[in-house]
């Protein structure tokens, strides 16, 4: 079961694990009603070193890319389900618009994004190799994300008269 930290922390937690020759792997996004896509990309992203760490985009920076319907699930019950995965060990909020900041806190060996994202514009990507790290993509799971989750529940839900 992972730990939430703050950035602080996690900065001292990356120096000692790298201290201790350990492969740090770091991923980021929105993670807003958790599903099996997510799942399945933390648990690959973690294959890739000994320690994944996590970042959660903040309540307020979900708001400004996706719009004021979003985030469903507050930040701190994003981090709190993230966090209670096997495959994760640490778990960050972060309130920039992207992880930048935090991959340069971070300087992790690998930072990955699910296979919908185009490695090469996701703005992390130079930040991560600026300090010696590769950015992969891990696979997507085909038809599971959170926009056709909410799609199905308007369809099955949206009409109902209560």
């Amino acid at each position: 079961m992972g730990t939430i930290v703050s950035r602080e922390e996690i900065s001292r937690i990356v120096n000692e694990l790298k201290s201790q020759g350990r492969r740090v792997v770091a991923t980021n996004g929105t993670f807003d009603i958790l599903h099996a896509g997510h799942v399945r990309a933390l648990q690959q992203a973690r294959s890739l070193g000994d320690v994944l760490i996590v970042g959660v985009n903040s309540d307020s920076s979900v708001k400004q890319y996706k719009g004021d319907n979003r985030p469903i699930i507050p930040e701190k019950d994003r981090a709190t389900m993230l966090a209670a995965l096997a495959c994760v060990d640490y778990v960050t909020v972060f309130t920039e618009p992207t992880a930048c900041e935090l991959m340069d806190a971070i300087k992790p060996h690998v930072y990955t994004k699910s296979g919908d994202w185009d490695i090469e514009k996701i703005p992390e990507t130079p930040v991560v190799r600026k300090h010696g790290g590769e950015a992969k993509t891990t696979p997507l799971v085909p038809g599971l994300s959170t926009t056709n989750i909410i799609k199905k529940i308007i369809e099955a839900y949206g009409k109902e008269k209560r």
